[in-house]
């Protein structure tokens, strides 16, 4: 045994100071090596929706229905099983909608709370009662513990659970206990939660949804274009907070800003009402519904068009501080023509431009920002990186996301791997050199965390900028198209000059050759790995499958977001990965959690088993069982340590 060895093994009899103590935590790790593998479940473009999200956690994509089925089998009619899974996601209201029918509340709470207990204790079986014991809600925590465990030396068994159950009820904590017994059965489901990208933008509640996952007992998240560009604008990156601003602006998502960050709009409103005061901007008017009245949405449409006028001169001015980017293309104010009213694009076509008024753009230096834009920005920038708010959803999402993550075998990622058209991984500059596939990946997160922790004030500042870049460029592993056309989209009529090529990655995800390529440099060379990505929407209705060269890929992006829904034909996938194997859910648009209730609603439309495992996956077949073997053989040489004297029991 060399030096090191036995220093290790020193500080690990710390921690096990007797051959006893070692061997209790074998035996304790081996048991749980040959328990079922956890549940794991695959979200990807959230973009805001927080009640659809909610909904979706609530149900687990089914993985609660199923354990209802797998419980009462044939016992209780689906009426019953469906009921009970409403009354799982929604205790309070489903408790409240009873009520109202309900002639015999008592007799409906044991039947209930009898119901509730036979779940909690086959979904708790998957787990040591170590980690059941941390799950249970703590005011409840000893009651709970005694229902869900077999008791031996009991003899009369149901009368010992009958007075339980009669005494909950008797002392008016039915619906308090069914509350907690639905949300242990809730966390009990799902082992760990993936959250494959972009939690922002477009809907109203990306906020609410960092708080929800800040409580998840088990996350990870792989950042998506739309959270690195919230990522850029906390830490202070001007063309990340302007286009923040525009997105929110152009979704009527204002109180995303002002109510859920506190960031004060005022500067913005007041520059867009003195530059545009005789400009109706009627270019600008924002998407989808909102409760604005005729005046909020005359301002609305002049911030609109002030942030878009402020984000292209601080964008053209990044691409020329980075040339590295290849983004020359894009420097489009310069071709403006302001006495014609036209644009010449880079294929050398003259195109007439939707709106000319630009009186902020001083068109001998279309880039620069007048001082009331300047100083507009300089506040929003302090507002941005003073929130504190922000400053903790952000720290969240760095602490437990990156750009990509390896789990059980899969490779996760939001975007693409950018490729060359014969299916060669894209070398893509990043500073001073080039990177490509995993390299690239990791080149690219130690920009963003340098952006946030660095104390050499350039290397922050590429950081910054790298944000932006992960946001919007051509060689971007999460936007992977060849531009952004959002000025054409502003301000052309020619709907060809809005195309935006997509990578050479998503036409070859039907390439075996080219997965098993992307698999292997990430590591993963074995036969069940799967690549699982979002980020473009599936196209249902067209009769596109996310399912793709031969389930060796899965995108899971359907289209949570609202305004996808009329072109993807659903309302987002999402995917169950346990003990049997992998398990695509497609869900149909969510209303609202009331009609959830009244309707019994799941949302999963359908169900359709991607891989089904060759026997029972176990903890012992995941990432954990191959950290648990390193531990049981570091304890087993702390053991031949002990009795050969090596090292004394302490």
């Amino acid at each position: 045994m060399t030096k090191e060895e036995i220093r290790y093994l020193e500080r690990l009899s710390e921690l096990y100071p007797s051959i006893a103590k070692a061997s209790t935590e074998i035996i304790n790790l081996q048991s749980i090596m040959n328990l079922p593998k956890g549940t794991e479940h695959f979200l990807s473009d959230i973009h805001g929706e927080y009640e659809a999200f909610s909904h979706v956690l609530r149900n687990g994509s089914g993985a609660v229905r199923k354990k209802v089925d797998d419980v009462f089998g044939h016992t209780l009619s689906n009426s019953d099983k469906r009921s009970l899974a409403t009354l799982i996601y929604y205790p309070r209201k489903k408790i409240e909608l009873v009520k109202r029918t309900e002639e015999d509340m008592e007799n409906w709470y044991k039947i209930t709370l009898y119901r509730l207990i036979e779940v909690c204790k086959t979904t708790a079986s998957k787990y040591t009662r170590s980690k059941v014991r941390k799950a249970l809600p703590e005011e409840y925590a000893y009651v709970i513990e005694e229902l869900i465990t077999e008791k031996a030396e009991v003899l009369d068994k149901e009368a010992y659970y009958d007075s339980i159950i009669d005494t909950i009820i008797d002392i008016g904590g039915a619906e308090s206990f069914i509350v907690a017994l639905a949300r242990l059965i809730q966390q009990l489901v799902i082992d760990h939660l993936h959250i494959l990208g972009d939690i922002y933008d477009r809907g109203p509640g990306p906020h609410f949804i960092m708080d929800r996952l800040m409580n998840y007992h088990s996350v990870d998240i792989q950042w998506g274009n739309h959270d690195v560009v919230w990522m850029g604008a906390a830490c202070g990156q001007q063309a990340c907070i302007a286009t923040v601003l525009r997105n929110s602006i152009r979704y009527g998502n204002l109180d995303i800003l002002e109510d859920g960050y506190g960031i004060n709009m005022m500067p913005l409103a007041t520059l867009a009402m003195n530059a545009y005061k005789e400009d109706p901007c009627h270019l600008f008017e924002l998407k989808g519904t909102s409760d604005y009245n005729t005046l909020e949405r005359e301002l609305s449409r002049k911030m609109h068009k002030a942030v878009t006028i402020i984000q292209f001169k601080l964008e053209e001015s990044l691409i020329r501080r980075h040339p590295e980017y290849g983004m020359d293309h894009r420097l489009l104010l310069n071709r403006i023509d302001p006495e014609k009213g036209t644009i010449t694009l880079e294929n050398g076509k003259e195109y007439p431009l939707l709106d000319t008024c630009f009186p902020t753009v001083d068109w001998n230096d279309p880039c620069a920002l007048t001082p009331e834009e300047q100083d507009v920005m300089d506040r929003m920038s302090s507002a941005f990186r003073n929130c504190e708010k922000l400053q903790r959803h952000m720290r969240f999402l760095l602490d437990k996301g990156g750009l990509y993550r390896v789990y059980n075998g899969n490779l996760l990622f939001h975007g693409s791997v950018p490729l060359e058209e014969d299916g060669s991984f894209r070398q893509v500059q990043v500073g001073d050199r080039k990177y490509c596939g995993k390299a690239l990946y990791d080149e690219l997160e130690s920009c963003v965390r340098r952006a946030f922790f660095s104390l050499d004030r350039a290397e922050m500042e590429q950081g910054k900028d790298i944000l932006w870049f992960i946001w919007a460029a051509p060689n971007s592993p999460l936007f992977g198209k060849d531009k952004m056309t959002t000025f054409e989209r502003y301000f052309i009529a020619d709907k060809e000059t809005h195309k935006e090529k997509k990578n050479a990655y998503y036409r070859l995800l039907e390439d075996q050759s080219v997965a098993e390529r992307i698999l292997a440099d990430f590591g993963l060379t074995e036969e069940t790995s799967h690549i699982i990505n979002g980020h473009v929407p599936v196209h249902q209705l067209e009769g596109e499958s996310p399912v793709k060269c031969g389930g060796k890929v899965i995108v899971i992006d359907g289209g949570f977001s609202t305004p996808y829904h009329s072109v993807t034909g659903i309302a987002g996938y999402t995917l169950i990965y346990n003990s049997y194997g992998l398990t695509l859910s497609a869900h149909e648009p969510f209303t609202s959690a009331e009609e959830a209730v009244a309707e019994e609603k799941d949302i999963v439309s359908n169900r359709v088993a991607v891989r089904y495992a060759g026997r029972r996956l176990l903890v012992g077949d995941t990432d954990t069982g191959v950290a648990l073997r390193e531990r049981i053989a570091e304890l087993r040489q702390l053991l031949d340590a002990y009795r050969k004297g090596i090292i004394k029991e302490k």
